[in-house]
């Protein structure tokens, strides 16, 4: 005998899921991407009420509009403070005009200028870049700031604690910033302790069930992931390192790049973090000499810091970087951990290498990620067959993030070359117009190649046929990772 109720609701949930794709279908593409909308209509068409709820979570990286707000706020108190960020016309640098358009460009995104007369010390070693920023700590009379993605509750994170308490018996102001999902694990132990010290302490972007419909609440998956330190506004560390220990993950160690600043840039680097504690607490501390110091004007390298994030209307570093891109003439050095660009980067670099530029990538052999990995090397063969030289770095996981255009330009950061890094992370980049600055990051590099596998074509198309598909698959979820 036929189930005429279990018919009824089955023939229900059969016309439920092709509504959903089909209102999907118009709905998805809006504002977007072609690749971002073909991961989710994929997942959709597959999985249509699993994946209309994910869509729901993480389909749209949007900020509330309270945030955004607060941070239309936070800018116009920043720029009304008696020159905290003063600047350079780009026009004024001894260098090309293609590298001073993207100054400008940058400064049109960000709202950072370029300021002159900074120095820049590269600290490429992992425990001399985490004793150099104690011992600034050590050594700070009136503030120290920390903003970072991870700050562990280890070996390196207590170190940086003592030397924090030490800091407040000495009359310090001290402040630190932890993202929620980074430093998940140190907000329940290490938060606690510092904050029984008298250190502010503040989790950026809190996530759980009972705060989502709180007014300044964001998809979770939005993360800040900048690395920002601060003491006494004259010196500041901007880079690829978390307070954590080297070898946090089992199986793999980390090698990084972080960056210490001394000069007027290190005020950009101040009001951007502020500006992340703002959005938390709606505090924003009154101009204080002692936040924003004048500082002598001396010889130095012209800077600005371009932040990045889903509360911009632009993806600012990725624009920044298709920019600087298209601008090379000779060559170009790329280092990241995570490499899964967008067309409009990966054509640049296609093209860049067409027209002769010499194009290095440096990337990782081993990846901490594995869907990750697998995306990101379903793109090899394009950038290879393009001429662009791809470096597989052995000794290391090589999380460093940084790049170089014409032996003049310099980036360092936070950010990735992945979708991720471009729409949905909070991330922040050092820019550097500098030839001497340019030469010492290019010893690194070299050192990089050096200790790297350069792929050729011919050896990267005999690899096994099954990585072949699991590379192009995990390339169909490009836009969600």
């Amino acid at each position: 005998m036929i189930d005429w109720i279990s018919l009824h609701w089955s023939q229900l949930f059969y016309a439920s899921e092709w509504v959903v794709r089909l209102v999907m279908l118009v709905y998805v593409p809006q504002r977007r991407s072609p690749a971002a909308a073909r991961s989710w209509l994929l997942l959709i068409f597959l999985l249509p009420l699993p994946g209309l709820l994910l869509y729901a979570l993480f389909g749209r990286a949007f900020m509330p509009r309270h945030r955004l707000q607060l941070q239309s706020r936070v800018s116009r108190l920043l720029q009304a403070q008696p020159s905290p960020v003063w600047g350079t016309r780009p026009e004024m640098i001894d260098f090309p005009p293609r590298f001073r358009e993207a100054a400008s460009l940058a400064e049109l995104m960000g709202e950072f200028p370029l300021v002159e007369g900074n120095q820049v010390e590269l600290l490429p070693d992992y425990d001399a870049s985490i004793e150099r920023l104690i011992g600034d700590i050590r050594a700070a009379r009136s503030h120290v700031h920390l903003l970072y993605y991870i700050l562990g509750d280890d070996a390196v994170g207590r170190a940086v604690e003592k030397s924090l308490v030490e800091a407040v018996g000495r009359g310090v102001h001290c402040i630190v910033l932890m993202d929620a999902l980074g430093s998940r694990k140190s907000i329940a132990t290490l938060a606690p302790r510092l904050r029984s010290e008298g250190v502010d302490v503040r989790v950026l972007l809190p996530g759980g069930l009972f705060r989502i419909f709180h007014k300044n609440a964001a998809r979770y998956d939005l993360r800040n992931h900048r690395k920002i330190a601060v003491i006494d506004g004259r010196v500041g560390y901007v880079g690829s390192q978390n307070l954590v220990d080297k070898m946090f993950i089992p199986g793999l160690i980390y090698h990084e790049l972080a960056a210490r600043v001394t000069g007027p840039v290190v005020k950009q680097l101040q009001a951007l973090l502020l500006a992340d504690r703002f959005y938390e607490t709606e505090d924003l501390p009154r101009h204080d000499e002692d936040l924003f110091p004048e500082l002598p004007s001396t010889s130095g390298a012209a800077a600005q810091v371009l932040p990045s994030g889903p509360g911009y209307p632009q993806a600012n570093n990725l624009r920044w970087i298709t920019s600087i891109v298209y601008a090379a003439q000779r060559r170009i050095v790329l280092t990241t951990p995570y490499f899964i660009p967008d067309d409009t980067l990966r054509e640049a670099l296609v093209t860049a290498s067409q027209k002769g530029v010499e194009v290095h990538l440096i990337v990782s052999r081993v990846c901490d990620q594995w869907l990750v990995g697998h995306a990101q090397r379903s793109f090899y063969e394009e950038l290879l067959e393009a001429g662009v030289h791809i470096h597989l770095y052995r000794d290391y996981f090589l999380h460093a993030k940084h790049l170089s255009v014409d032996d003049q330009v310099v980036q360092v950061g936070s950010s990735n070359l992945d979708i991720r890094s471009f729409a949905l992370n909070a991330e922040v980049s050092l820019l550097v117009y500098d030839r001497d600055l340019a030469e010492r990051l290019k010893t690194i590099q070299l050192d990089y190649m050096a200790r790297s596998e350069e792929l050729t074509l011919e050896v990267w198309r005999r690899r096994p046929g099954f990585e072949k598909v699991l590379e192009n698959i995990a390339r169909l979820v490009d836009s969600l990772l």
